[in-house]
């Protein structure tokens, strides 16, 4: 990765606005996990939603990657392909999708529930939700990006998860992936200095059973080496002289 891109004022507004759109496609992703229906579904209505909005479907051709929003299902960490595949009672869909607005990209994540699930996914979802939120209490200029990886890795082990390792959260900005790398584990005070102006991804994922994972044939769809469930939550966010600012914010966070 090149160096780190502190962002203009100009800059962030584009970011403010590709977060928006992004933030909007995961509503009706989320809105759509139902039993009964395919991920292609999801996948169709996601990219014609950020196209009406005027913007690109990041995730599409990137790296080869054939559709607008990775679906990943249960044991499933990301990366999953959308495709014919039916949603069922209890399943839950780690729903990750990105938005670029005139050269700005927007990228987040959320893990949703068709119909009732298990305690154990429920308890999961919770745990990744919240690890999140613990780790950006030190979002904050003059910290450490280790600062925020230690805060998400402790608040999952305390709760009996495990955060996936060979996967990062990462900077954002006029591409989707920039320095610096953002992992969900480590040690605080380690790593890059925040500083106002930073716009980062911040994403944990949190496996239900041990943190290894394993990539299927197709070259792209992650899983949990055990079997057990996964779940994944991720915003974009930006570093000021306060508190961060969410750019994928959205009333259903």
């Amino acid at each position: 990765m090149s160096n780190i891109i502190i962002k203009s004022l100009r800059e962030i507004e584009l970011m403010r606005q590709a977060g928006r759109i992004t933030a909007a496609a995961r509503t009706l992703a989320r809105e759509m996990v139902a039993p009964g229906v395919t991920t292609a579904q999801i996948d169709r209505e996601v990219r014609r939603f950020i196209e009406k909005s005027g913007a690109i479907p990041t995730f599409l051709g990137y790296g080869g990657f054939p559709a607008s929003v990775c679906l990943s299902i249960n044991d499933e960490v990301i990366h999953g392909i959308p495709g014919p595949r039916v949603i069922h009672e209890g399943d839950i869909v780690s729903v990750d999708v990105g938005a670029t607005w005139k050269g700005y990209v927007g990228d987040c994540a959320g893990t949703y529930v068709a119909g009732t699930c298990s305690e154990t996914a429920k308890n999961l979802i919770a745990v990744t939700r919240q690890s999140f939120f613990e780790g950006i209490k030190f979002a904050r200029a003059g910290n450490r990006v280790g600062d925020i990886s230690h805060a998400v890795q402790e608040y999952a082990e305390k709760n009996g998860c495990s955060v996936v390792r060979e996967y990062v959260g990462h900077g954002v900005g006029s591409e989707m992936h920039e320095a610096p790398e953002v992992p969900n584990y480590g040690r605080a005070g380690r790593g890059p200095t925040l500083v106002k102006g930073m716009t980062i991804a911040v994403e944990p994922m949190v496996n239900a059973g041990t943190w290894e994972v394993k990539v299927l044939p197709d070259g792209w769809t992650v899983k949990t080496a055990d079997g057990s469930l996964s779940a994944h939550y991720e915003n974009t966010i930006l570093i000021t002289d306060g508190e961060p600012e969410i750019l994928t914010w959205a009333e259903d966070l």
